[in-house]
């Protein structure tokens, strides 16, 4: 298990990458930031919290407020952010509220920005569960839902209040999905790491194999290696551009293909 710090001009947080951390998070995250609010609201899709949410819930001494999002690109929209602040409104949620994001990198940038504007701002937590948000949404601060013009036109940088990596949720991850998300780090080590590079190419057997060392060694990497660029351009004025190498063609053929045939990788 290790741990990444990420510090911006407007936020320093702590990115945790290792097994075991869902069923532990309240106490983990309570030794950070301090005793959690009267109302967390976790955020998740159907699927996930199916196979995951008995784990996270037993951390809880009150059981948070569970919001749903329907898996796909589809429902990235402005429409399901509003259906879910309503649904945080009728719960009574406040400015003192917290909100957890527990999926992948959809629930992830949804949660994000849903957190962002509701009352004008409420913390938040990422816990991601795929590799790609492992490894890249969920790091950063950059939330946002999708127009029929194209992928992520509204949003906001709204950084976390931490980041819980749990590579025991990599085990329920259909391979396709995590080849896909491997790209992402292929992509962290020809930007900035080489040794990353090398890594992958030399222990691919072990990475694909789902060795719960050689993925914390991955995933570390490429958080360490985005959490630098973030340091030095929060906000996307510059260098932080090459964190798109890739993603602009990426997101044009999803976009082109109904988000249907090809995955984000």
């Amino acid at each position: 298990m290790q741990t990444i710090r990420v510090e911006t001009a407007t936020a320093k947080y702590d990115v945790v990458a290792g097994g075991g951390l869902i069923g532990s998070l309240v106490p983990r995250l309570e030794r950070m930031v301090g005793k959690l609010p009267r109302r967390v609201f976790v955020l998740t899709s159907a699927e996930i919290w199916a196979l995951w949410g008995p784990s996270l819930e037993q951390s809880f001494a009150d059981a948070p407020i569970v919001l749903f999002l329907d898996p796909g690109e589809k429902n990235k929209t402005l429409a399901s952010v509003e259906k879910l602040a309503r649904q945080m409104a009728a719960a009574g949620g406040d400015r003192g509220s917290l909100l957890i994001a527990f999926g992948g990198g959809i629930v992830g940038d949804v949660g994000g920005f849903l957190a962002a504007i509701y009352m004008r701002g409420i913390p938040f937590v990422q816990v991601p569960t795929t590799f790609l948000a492992q490894v890249d949404s969920s790091v950063g601060g950059k939330t946002g839902v999708n127009l029929p013009e194209g992928k992520n036109l509204v949003g906001s940088f709204h950084q976390p209040l931490a980041v819980f990596a749990d590579i025991d949720t990599l085990g329920t991850l259909p391979e396709r999905e995590l080849r896909a998300g491997l790209m992402e780090s292929v992509k962290a080590g020809i930007i900035r790491d080489r040794g990353l590079v090398r890594y992958m190419e030399q222990h691919a057997d072990e990475v694909l194999g789902r060795d719960p060392k050689a993925l914390e060694k991955v995933i570390v990497a490429s958080i360490r290696m985005k959490a630098g660029v973030v340091h030095l351009d929060e906000h996307e004025n510059g260098l932080r551009m090459v964190l798109n190498f890739g993603h602009t063609v990426g997101h044009a053929l999803e976009q082109a293909t109904g988000y249907k045939s090809l995955l984000h990788g």
